[in-house]
């Protein structure tokens, strides 16, 4: 038992260190179009994130595919770029925030993404054969799930008090924090080349 509480605790705390910032980005791009009523919306994208991670960690753990991760930084950073973009492009517009259809595709393609680079953290983690790693990547994989849905709850819980307290409108608040992250990636994207 003491094992699973290892793994979930390793996805669990992935999210949680100062290294993954930029996932915490592409989290932040990822909700802040939404409120708390839309959580089935934001459950659903979270499921695809972590059903693509999950994914590319176990062809990673089988070396099915295996990707440097220079590469795999670059392509995250870009991937939150378009997010963050695609909210500046569409925020205020009603027929855009309906669909979740290329919101889904690009956070299932960047949980596929995160779980190639999280593959040479885990390998490391987890020794033995690639077939006695399968529950242990399960397990981490739960964790991570967990750390997902906890850090978009904080994303919804910020915007929650910006868009009441602060009054700010859902609009502006979309355009400050999309900017904010093009912002910050853009250098970063520059410096991963």
């Amino acid at each position: 038992m003491s094992d699973f509480w290892m793994y979930f605790m390793a996805g669990l705390k992935h999210l949680w260190n100062f290294n993954a910032y930029p996932d915490v980005l592409f989290l932040l791009a990822l909700t802040v179009p939404y409120e708390f009523k839309s959580w089935k919306k934001i459950l659903i994208l979270v499921s695809l994130f972590a059903a693509g991670h999950t994914l590319a960690l176990l062809l990673s753990t089988f070396n099915v595919i295996t990707v440097k991760t220079s590469i795999i930084a670059f392509i995250a950073l870009a991937i939150t770029l378009i997010i963050a973009l695609f909210n500046i492009i569409s925020a205020g517009k009603s027929g855009k925030k309906d669909s979740i259809t290329f919101i889904a595709i690009v956070a299932s393609v960047f949980g596929i993404i995160h779980g190639l680079g999280f593959s040479h953290y885990f390998r490391a983690l987890a020794p033995g054969q690639p077939t006695d790693k399968v529950l242990p990547l399960f397990e981490s994989s739960f964790g991570f799930g967990i750390s997902l849905i906890i850090a978009c709850a904080a994303a919804l819980l910020l915007a929650y008090v910006v868009q009441t307290l602060l009054k700010f409108s859902k609009r502006d608040w979309i355009l400050i924090v999309s900017a904010f992250i093009c912002g910050v990636v853009i250098p970063m994207l520059f410096r991963s080349i």
